[in-house]
């Protein structure tokens, strides 16, 4: 086994912090995109670069302090030969070779996306599989023993907790939720295909691979990993606000975080309880024309504000008429509040949305897929420059609007069947970015032409959670699948796939566009912590 690594090269006394770089070597020559990640002892921060074609690898200057670092690598089918340590002076620098090894194990190495990738079966058939990643993995399934009808009692199981729960800290539903819902008329089809994929008594045997490591423009980025303080803790929308400080919202508690990168500063504030029998925590984060924030109460019912001048929530909950067992607001629309003194939420327990008039009180409801044959949801809403309501059908294909002024609701069909959109942005012009969530895609709606736009993503089985257009047009998406960025650039249609260096359970995504390029930011919505990404061009 190698033994640490201790290696220093002095530079001139003028250079006030230490820089890093290397090459990696391993049976196969050199790797292009190994994430080659930095950490130094006691430290919560994780610095990681990503290795060039010629198996070249360097962290900027000013990014890593004086200090001794642990190092570590993630390429899927490879792993260090043996522990790397070593020590950064002060006005110095290192150079370090790392050598890889192939694997022992690529199963406990594998993505979501790479498990999907291995599974036998069309696409089709296992794009259920996507609803499963929300709570934990998909080792756990491959790793199972279930045969069928273990599987069958897995999922019944599975409909009695909710969606914002996680493998070490699940909540269990009031009332658990009709199994089909979740996994469909073919649910006993399904079940009998999970017992093939395991290592139980109906087993078949497939052989698990890796995807192709990025290359190119995605090697070319620094990516930061910041450690919260306390596990589990589930960063679930993460916002970086005008002064540098990350707000987030938290999946299974009743906490709002805020975060400093520079001082490494954390704070939160307990959220007041609406329905205690009922599941804790918060899901989007918003802010309002005024700089508060908002966010969707989830089981609590309603939204709750948050004055960051005074540290204070102010809490909105649904009037007890229009509450019942499965009420969850897991969206809020306070973009444009202010112009006419309404705030729009969803309700996934009707499904449809409500508006609440801030002044007189007042709440109206719309249930836009009553009398349709489903299934169809309201999810991520989003309000235009006249605080018109745009909304995503998640169960189903269909952007939808409601007019501020009229009341009248419109359904528009993505130009892709059955794309599931999830989340999005709405821009300065009023186009709707948003995930194509089963489809694979990024789309856009025109709202003043209502017209559509679609690309497809260049990872399979990518399942695109979010996207933001940032401020020099370039388009970012992430997923709970692959452990990569995506930045789309509209002029050349290409692609930037930035790697994660660690598995990233990825949400709500964030573009901080005062720094140029534009920073990309989200949470770890099952490890405790915060992600910045830096491209480099």
């Amino acid at each position: 086994m190698l033994r640490p690594v201790l290696a220093i090269v002095l530079l001139n006394a003028g250079c006030a912090l230490a820089q890093l770089n290397g090459r990696i070597v391993s049976p196969d020559g050199a790797l292009e995109g190994v994430v080659v990640s930095a950490r130094k002892e006691g430290s919560p921060v994780s610095v990681s670069v990503v290795s060039n074609a010629a198996g070249e690898y360097a962290f900027p200057a000013g990014r890593l302090e004086p200090g001794r670092y642990g190092m570590r690598i993630r390429a899927t089918g490879y792993e260090l030969d043996g522990l790397v340590s070593m020590e950064l002076a002060d006005a110095g620098a290192a150079e370090v070779e790392l050598k890889l090894r192939k694997a022992a194990d690529l199963s406990v190495q594998l993505t979501n996306a790479e498990w999907l990738a291995s599974f036998p079966g069309s696409s089709e058939q296992k794009k259920f599989l996507y609803g499963c990643v929300g709570c934990h993995t998909l080792e756990r399934v491959a790793k199972s023993t279930h045969d069928t009808a273990g599987f069958v009692a897995v999922m019944k199981r599975m409909a009695g907790y909710t969606n914002n729960s996680h493998a070490e800290r699940p909540q269990v539903r009031l009332i658990a939720r009709d199994p089909m819902r979740d996994f469909g008329p073919d649910a006993d089809k399904q079940a009998a295909f999970l017992a093939t994929l395991n290592r139980g008594p109906e087993a078949k045997p497939y052989t698990v691979q890796a995807l192709p490591r990025v290359q190119g423009a995605g090697t070319r980025v620094v990516i930061t990993e910041y450690e919260l303080p306390r596990k589990p803790l589930m960063p679930h929308d993460v916002i970086v606000d005008e002064q540098g400080i990350v707000w987030f919202s938290q999946f299974d508690e009743q906490f709002l975080g805020r975060f400093d990168p520079r001082t490494l500063a954390y704070q939160e504030f307990p959220i007041p309880l609406q329905r205690p029998d009922y599941p804790k925590g918060t899901l989007d984060l918003e802010v309002d024309p005024q700089g508060n924030l908002w966010l969707s109460h989830m089981f609590q019912s309603g939204a709750v504000k948050f004055d960051k001048r005074t540290q204070k929530f102010q809490a909105y909950p649904l009037p007890k008429q229009l509450q019942n067992e499965h009420t969850q607001q897991s969206m809020v629309g306070p973009q444009r509040w202010t112009l006419d003194g309404k705030l729009w939420i969803n309700d996934a327990g009707i499904p449809g949305l409500h508006r609440l008039d801030m002044k007189s009180g007042k709440w109206q409801t719309w249930k836009p897929y009553e009398g349709m044959k489903g299934p169809h949801s309201v999810y991520g809403i989003y309000a235009d420059s006249k605080n018109n309501i745009f909304f995503m059908d998640f169960g189903g294909e269909n952007v939808g609007r409601i007019d501020a002024k009229s009341g009248k609701l419109a359904l528009y069909a993505t130009p892709t069947p059955r794309s599931r959109p999830r989340r999005g942005r709405m821009d300065e012009e009023d186009r709707l970015w948003f995930a194509e969530w089963r489809a694979e895609r990024i789309g856009m709606f025109d709202t003043r032409a209502e017209k559509f736009s679609e690309w497809p993503l260049p990872v399979q089985y990518f399942a695109p959670y979010d996207v933001v257009r940032d401020k020099t047009g370039k388009v970012w998406t992430a997923g709970m699948n692959s452990d990569r960025v995506l930045r789309l650039d509209l002029e050349t249609g290409e692609y930037a796939e930035y790697p994660l260096p660690s598995p990233t359970n990825v949400r709500r995504v964030f573009v901080d566009n005062r720094t140029t390029p534009p920073t990309f930011w989200v949470g770890n919505n099952h490890h405790a912590t915060l992600v910045k990404v830096e491209p480099l061009e």
